[in-house]
């Protein structure tokens, strides 16, 4: 596992050489006082996403909330995407002189969110929202990590989609992401405002990312706040004790009633567990 010393040195490096490259790989929005909190949204979503949750948080401290480069109104950056983010969070920590913050990601947010404790201990604790080490090995038997590469069919037929049907595709994802009829609206907005190139390509980084070894590295607290539908709780427990296998010494809860974006559909619980989790 890398060294924190090691890390600053390498981020400092990546400072020195692009200039205020967190700028570009993402807006940030910082709220309230305290010890820091830094939270990621989901893939396609902005920092709206954790408003609610913002609002109780920043009660009692300093959260800086992200939204990633190619979404929202936020500019598009060039690939590969998810490594300049990741790194640019590494540049953003030192920057803003936050001694062990608190990460804490929904989906892509999450992984995202793994990947940095695993690669140094520099952080208070890790809390992932209804995420995994590897979305691929969840979406293809026999997943290896080399199989994702930007230039395949299926990219090129959302890059060539026509904009009515990439609509239909959102509005149907949007569908099972959540129970709660009235954010599944906002849903396939933010998908629909996101740059394309970003939404194809940056798909492909985080179906490429494969942390299941890598996980054993993380010292951090790690908790774990699982969506149980739509496929059940026992189901769901079985596929996050087999991505987790490697890791030891995490807590899992599992949300009630919840698809996908647990903030929408149990947002009392979500808090509630996030509190008590900090």
């Amino acid at each position: 596992m890398k060294t924190f010393k090691t890390i600053a040195a390498l981020v400092l490096l990546i400072l020195a050489l692009t200039g205020n490259a967190q700028d570009k790989a993402f807006k940030v929005s910082v709220t309230g006082k305290g010890e820091p909190i830094l939270l990621f949204p989901g893939f396609t979503c902005t920092e709206a996403v954790w408003t609610d949750v913002v609002q109780e948080l920043s009660k009692t401290n300093e959260c800086h909330v992200f939204t990633f480069a190619g979404f929202g109104e936020v500019p598009a950056i060039e690939k590969p995407w998810l490594v300049k983010i990741k790194e640019s969070i590494e540049v953003y920590i030192l920057k803003e002189k936050l001694h062990k913050p608190t990460l804490i990601g929904h989906s892509l947010g999450g992984a995202l969110a793994l990947w940095l404790a695993s690669e140094h201990d520099n952080y208070n604790k890790i809390i992932v929202v209804d995420a995994l080490p590897s979305t691929g090995a969840l979406m293809m038997p026999n997943f290896k990590s080399e199989y994702m590469v930007y230039d395949n069919p299926y990219n090129t037929q959302l890059l060539n989609m026509d904009e009515a049907i990439f609509e239909k595709m959102a509005d149907q994802m949007a569908q099972g992401m959540t129970l709660t009829e009235s954010k599944r609206a906002q849903i396939k907005n933010w998908i629909l405002q996101s740059d394309r190139e970003t939404y194809v390509y940056g798909y492909t980084d985080l179906l490429k990312l494969d942390l299941r070894d890598s996980i054993s590295s993380i010292k951090s607290p790690l908790i774990i706040l699982a969506a149980t539908e739509p496929y059940g709780e026992t189901t769901v427990k079985q596929t996050y004790q087999e991505q987790y296998k490697n890791l030891e010494g995490y807590t899992i809860k599992f949300a009630p009633k919840s698809a996908h974006f647990i903030m929408y559909d149990q947002p009392v619980w979500l808090l509630n567990e996030i509190k008590t989790a900090l």
